[in-house]
């Protein structure tokens, strides 16, 4: 991906996961870190002190106005809560900097539209941070199904048994439809239900329960199952959760005519009917269990360095913010199915 000069991003937002950006702009080979932006310049700037063998001379910490306009800054990538995303997003959009986008791109579909919206009427590009794609197995995953030596998909199966102590959600705003939009669908299961739609394709219709369980006080949902009928013909199922202690791997289970995919954690098993079995890639932490931030920084630089490459060739990003509103629409209809406790048509 090298051969190109690299890019200068603003680094925006100081909360967990900036350090995951931090080490992946490190190590990029196409991304170079200008700046970062936070509310509170002391707590990125104690970020910044903590990565001194990365950054050794740190960086700037400055406003928002300053990396607005800042002409050497090519992209941001905004870390934000998704409740703050919209007011910061449009005045960059407008300075014509590319947007780097944190899942979720907003609290629900409407507001995911509205950022999409944005950078379109602005010309320029848009990309989101689901690094689960990214991942050699889902490649693999990928490169197989589009093959047509599978079959026909007939049932999906998604589960995210994930675990999230108390001390997580009394982070004031963590876990509340203010802030987040939701729960375990919004901020933890949209990583495994975008990669399971890249695979198998849209969802027709949902039916779905959500509930709060006893082991955690927030406000939003921590356990969720759907059923599922996808466009294409076939039939699935959602379990997801930040109740399920100690917490686990992820997975996606595809079976098709002739062989059923497993993707769990970084791995991909091949069961063929003739007998055959494969294993692509290597078992990976996801971050399921009590430390989220227990994964590799590696995905996320995959993603930053697709991005600062698609700028230098004038193409998409691997992931784009059009391509990410279909999991914004099936977690919408999964929420309101719950609600309604009736069968819900995914907008598409």
């Amino acid at each position: 991906m090298a051969g190109f000069p690299r890019k200068t991003a603003a680094l925006i937002g100081a909360g967990m996961v900036a350090k995951t950006h931090l080490a992946a702009l490190a190590d990029s080979q196409c991304a170079n870190l200008a700046c970062v932006v936070a509310r509170s310049p002391e707590k990125a700037m104690g970020l910044l002190s903590e990565m001194t063998a990365q950054y050794p001379k740190g960086a700037p910490v400055v406003h928002m106005v300053d990396a607005v306009a800042d002409t050497s800054i090519d992209f941001a990538i905004v870390l934000t809560p998704p409740d703050a995303r919209a007011e910061i997003i449009r005045p960059l959009a407008e300075a014509g900097k590319h947007i780097l986008l944190e899942k979720p791109m907003g609290r629900n579909a409407q507001e995911a539209r509205e950022v999409v919206e944005i950078c379109e009427a602005a010309g320029v590009s848009l990309g989101v941070v689901l690094q689960h794609r990214m991942r050699e197995s889902a490649q693999a995953a990928r490169d197989l199904i589009e093959s047509g030596k599978l079959g026909a998909l007939g049932v999906v199966e998604i589960a995210v048994p994930w675990w999230r102590d108390q001390s997580y959600y009394d982070e004031p705003g963590r876990g509340t439809y203010a802030r987040d939009g939701g729960g375990v669908l919004i901020s933890q299961a949209i990583h495994t239900l975008d990669l399971a739609l890249s695979l198998a394709g849209p969802v027709e219709t949902v039916q779905a329960m959500a509930s709060t369980t006893r082991f955690h006080a927030m406000e939003a949902e921590d356990f969720v199952t759907a059923g599922l009928r996808f466009k294409g013909g076939a039939v699935g199922s959602i379990v997801a959760s930040t109740a399920s202690y100690p917490g686990g791997a992820e997975s996606i289970r595809l079976h098709f005519e002739k062989s059923s995919l497993t993707l769990e954690g970084g791995a991909l098993d091949v069961h063929w009917r003739d007998g055959r079995h494969e294993v692509i890639g290597a078992a990976a932490a996801t971050g399921g269990g009590a430390d989220p931030m227990a994964f590799t920084h590696d995905w996320h630089q995959a993603v930053i360095d697709d991005f600062a490459a698609s700028l230098d060739a004038g193409r998409a990003p691997a992931i784009t913010g059009r391509d990410a509103l279909a999991v914004h629409d099936l977690i919408d209809a999964i929420v309101e199915s719950a609600a309604q406790n009736t069968p819900i048509e995914v907008n598409s």
